[in-house]
């Protein structure tokens, strides 16, 4: 913080205002840290690269921390980890999903947070506690990450020793969640503006081979690709894919 030509304070980037009386011991760092997420997340193009990117991240950012997964319920039904920083949160994860419990499964469906501080006293999840400890687990912080329509996802946070979470880990963890959900979403949106981009510009290229082939109209080859998609039970862009790459409709298709 510096003095401007009045003799008034000046705040820097990732600084509090000159009228903050709080405490300041480590404001900065983790003002630069959450703006180097935000530009790392940034100049990731695609999904999966922003989910190992967000969890590498809150491993480096997140007090207590050693190890971070995300984990994913798909239509409230379908749970799995998206993305993990090693072997051990993995494990975790698995125990979870194995034993139908833990705090990661609570944080999707019910809580925004989920702290565990000791695995080997734990009684709230005993069979994941079991199997938790056995794999190294010390304790545990989950925080929810999103929620989109039907999918849910939560951020975990492992550490091998217990009573490694903190309330700053909580006021941390929640910033760097916040942060990463933004990024998740963004990640999402411009994944499936791709995906509809190359879908037309595939279902296109289809369109001018049979224009081509049975000097028809861009109307009636649609319509082609219509019918084989019915009669086949294949999407009418992979039907479109498979044309282009074989010159066949997927009628044709062996």
């Amino acid at each position: 913080m510096t003095k401007g030509a009045n003799g008034d304070r000046r705040t820097g980037r990732g600084e509090p205002s000159a009228d903050y009386t709080g405490e300041t011991s480590g404001w900065n760092e983790l003002a630069e840290k959450l703006s180097d997420l935000s530009r790392t997340l940034q100049d990731t193009k695609d999904v999966e690269g922003t989910l190992k990117a967000i969890v590498r991240a809150a491993a480096d950012t997140v007090p207590g921390v050693e190890h971070a997964s995300i984990s994913s319920v798909v239509k409230r039904r379908e749970v799995r980890t998206l993305a993990a920083t090693g072997d051990l949160p993995r494990a975790v994860d698995q125990a979870q999903y194995d034993t139908s419990q833990g705090p990661c499964l609570d944080s999707l469906y019910e809580q925004q947070t989920v702290r565990l501080p000791d695995m080997a006293t734990e009684t709230r999840w005993p069979e994941f506690a079991a199997q938790a400890h056995e794999v190294g687990l010390g304790s545990m912080l989950a925080i929810q990450l999103y929620v989109t329509g039907e999918d849910l996802g939560a951020l975990n946070l492992h550490s091998t020793q217990p009573d490694a979470f903190t309330d700053e880990s909580e006021q941390v963890g929640l910033l760097f969640a916040s942060h990463a959900a933004v990024a998740i979403a963004g990640a999402q949106d411009q994944e499936q503006l791709r995906t509809a981009v190359n879908s037309r510009d595939l279902i296109g290229q289809a369109k001018g081979i049979l224009m081509e082939r049975y000097k028809i109209s861009a109307h009636e080859a649609f319509q082609l690709l219509v019918v084989a998609s019915q009669a086949t039970n294949i999407k009418l862009v992979d039907v479109a894919d498979y044309l282009t790459r074989t010159g066949l409709l997927a009628s044709s298709k062996p």
